[in-house]
């Protein structure tokens, strides 16, 4: 399969994934992963079209199994939010200790991948409309980002900066839980004190999360949405964003 050529120099990378898009105009990307927890999965999606935003989900093939999750999968296609991959299984790729050292052969990733699309495809979900993949984990190193580059595909990773990510903790974490309010307020702080904002940003927001964690950040999407329009952004799908 041909590799995917992108403009790298438009873009900030890391390990060959797509970390930002181009920070030259204040608009950014709303970015969903999506494995064992749904809980937030139809608010978010109420809350996206009442605001008329669009949003970018990033499934693993068991979520786009789960039987309960078909209307609303079909529901988002119908709203035109993106549809990608997040792997089939939400294999880890790399240790945590040192991302260089893969636990998983090419063949495995390519074999779990394929799988991935293959569910994607049940739902009428084009490989040439969803060529942006996002890893499980959002863990992965160059080498992993080279096989999918040559499988057609393109690595993106969410952006650095904000504690958006750590909205799936719960307490019994300890000090690596976050609550939601400090996530909020990280956000507007990475916007505030960056000279380019949150320009080409990916910001990544769980779609679900475990019931531990009963201070949902999706219930503050829509005042955050609100308080980014009022700073001047607007949001794209990622392959809007990336384009």
């Amino acid at each position: 399969m041909t590799p995917t050529v992108y403009d790298t120099n438009s873009f900030a990378l890391v390990e060959g994934g797509i970390q930002q898009g181009e920070e030259t105009r204040p608009a950014l990307a709303l970015v969903y992963t999506g494995h064992e927890h749904t809980d937030g999965a139809e608010h978010i999606r109420r809350v996206l079209a009442e605001q008329g935003v669009p949003g970018s989900f990033f499934f693993t093939g068991d979520f786009y199994r789960k039987p309960e999750m078909a209307a609303f999968i079909r529901g988002l296609k119908g709203d035109g939010q993106y549809l990608g991959a997040h792997s089939d299984k939400h294999l880890r790729y790399c240790t945590w200790e040192d991302r260089n050292q893969l636990l998983v052969t090419r063949e495995e990733f390519e074999r779990d991948l394929e799988a991935n699309y293959a569910q994607m495809e049940r739902f009428g979900i084009d490989r040439a409309d969803a060529l942006y993949f996002m890893p499980p984990y959002e863990w992965y190193n160059a080498q992993v980002s080279r096989w999918t580059n040559e499988m057609g595909l393109v690595l993106i990773d969410f952006s650095r900066g904000t504690r958006s990510n750590a909205d799936y903790t719960t307490p019994d974490m300890g000090d690596r839980y976050v609550p939601s309010d400090v996530i909020y307020d990280s956000i507007l702080a990475r916007e505030e004190k960056d000279p380019n904002g949150l320009n080409g940003f990916l910001l990544l927001i769980h779609i679900g999360t475990a019931p531990a964690r009963t201070d949902k950040f999706y219930d503050h999407l829509e005042p955050l949405i609100v308080e980014l329009r009022e700073r001047g952004y607007g949001f794209e799908r990622v392959d809007e964003l990336l384009e």
